[in-house]
This record gives C-alpha cells, structure tokens and sequence, in this order.
C-alpha cells in the first residue's frame, strides 16, 4: 500500500515584458512569486478486508453450499474471514483501527451499530487492548499475529480461516489462541486451522487433515490420524506418539537416540 504522493508546488516568476533598463527615473524589473497553488490531501488507501479467492487447480470450493466464485467480495465477508499466515501495512494505522478494519463488511446494515462492541471484544480476547494507540508497524511479530485475529474475530463471520495463527507466538498465546479456536467451534462456528504443531492440532482439533504434497494422506480424528507409521512416512522422520498423562490426547515428539 502507498500513500499517494503531492507533486512539489511550482515556482513562476514574472518579468514585465520589454522592461527597460534601470537608469534615471526608471524602475528595476519586477520580479513576482505566485503564491503555491494548495496541494491536494495525501490519500491513503485501505487495506481490502478480504483479499480476492485464488483460482483452484482442480474441484471446487464451496461456502454454504454454493462455489466461492459465485460469491461477490462483500457477500463472501459476511461469510468467512480469513487470517493470512503475516500481516503487514506500510502506514501506520493504530491497533484499534487495523482491528476495526474487520467491520468493514458491515458497514450500512442493521449491525453496524455493534461495531464498537465488536471490536472492544475481539480486542480483549486477544489480549491487544493495552496497545490499541499503538501504531501496527511497531509492533512485534507475536503482537501482529494477535492483532490480525482480533481484527478476524471482529468480523463476526461464521467460517474462520487461520494459517498458522500460533507461529510467531509465545507458548501461553499459542494456547490462547487454539481456546478461543475451540470456543468459536462449540458456539456453531466452522474452524479450519493451518498448524505445523501437531501436538497442538491434537488437543484441540476434532478432525485432523493430514497432508503430503498437496494431496491428503489422512483424514479422521487426532488419535486415529496420528499414528507413528503415518508420521514417520509423511515428515521423513521418526517420531512418537504417546498419549498425555492427563488428558490422553496424543503428543507427537521427533525419536531420538540416547
């Protein structure tokens, strides 16, 4: 995103013409400074909410029953919300407006007067209030990641989205974040997470997708999917699989010899 940029303002100079010299009784030339005309405002653009669907290879993606290019861009905001694996913004919005930025679809209906109730919420969720004056820019890697999930979760959609919410994160937001993933599930919301932490995907996934060069090697429910064999084949590296002492959900560790 750039702002857009105001050309310098011109200089003109105006010299009476056939102006005569200056001698006894006769004026110098007159040099005059226009005044600048007024430059135009600086614009700077908004960052789009919902970023346009990629073209599949093969199939079809359907939302609600219905093919995602059957979708306008405002209609498919109503309907999924979508957190890419980074966020980043070239202007300095503060956090509280890149949050507000997910209430963007609603704007002119009957719930946008929940706005602010919206994103005062989803702000809290993730633990982002205290740096809502904050600019985006200058935040950390982890702040960003909990900010663009505010800013998803301020949208209100009923399908969510994440790639990798947890990778720039500490070990207590990473739990914070799959909680709130679990919460949004129960509630009726659909929850589709992208995870390289498959220990992580077992405690709090109901269906694990497990793929392999694009195509999908196992589909089913984290104690079925996750199986040492499969694992081991599909990450070429050995690893365990022992159930949680207190829980029993399965935690998947890479082999190592003593």
């Amino acid at each position: 995103m750039r702002a857009a940029k105001t050309a310098p303002a011109p200089v003109a100079t105006a010299t009476p013409a056939a102006a005569p010299r200056a001698g006894p009784g006769r004026s110098a030339p007159v040099e005059a400074r226009l005044p600048p005309p007024i430059a135009p405002p600086v614009v700077v653009p908004v960052p789009p909410v919902v970023d346009p669907v990629p073209p599949v290879a093969e199939g079809v993606v359907r939302v609600h029953g219905r093919p995602v290019t059957e979708w306008s861009a405002p209609e498919l905001a109503l309907r999924r919300a979508v957190l890419p694996q980074s966020a980043s913004l070239s202007f300095p919005f503060p956090v509280a407006e890149v949050v507000r930025m997910g209430r963007a679809p609603w704007a002119g209906s009957d719930l946008a007067d929940e706005d602010d109730a919206a994103v005062a919420e989803a702000m809290a969720r993730t633990e982002v209030t205290g740096f809502a004056g904050r600019p985006f820019s200058a935040l950390s890697g982890g702040e960003r990641a909990r900010v663009a999930l505010a800013r998803v979760l301020a949208q209100r959609a009923p399908l969510l989205l994440l790639d990798e919410p947890t990778a720039a994160l500490d070990l207590r937001h990473q739990e914070l974040v799959l909680r709130l993933c679990r919460e949004r599930a129960r509630a009726g919301d659909a929850v589709a997470v992208v995870l390289h932490d498959l220990s992580l995907a077992a405690a709090y996934a109901d269906r694990v997708v497990i793929l392999r060069a694009g195509r999908v090697a196992a589909d089913g429910p984290p104690t079925e999917v996750l199986s040492e064999g499969l694992l081991s084949e599909v990450y070429d590296q050995p690893v365990e699989v022992l159930p949680h002492p207190r829980t029993g959900a399965p935690l998947v560790v890479p082999r190592r010899e003593p």
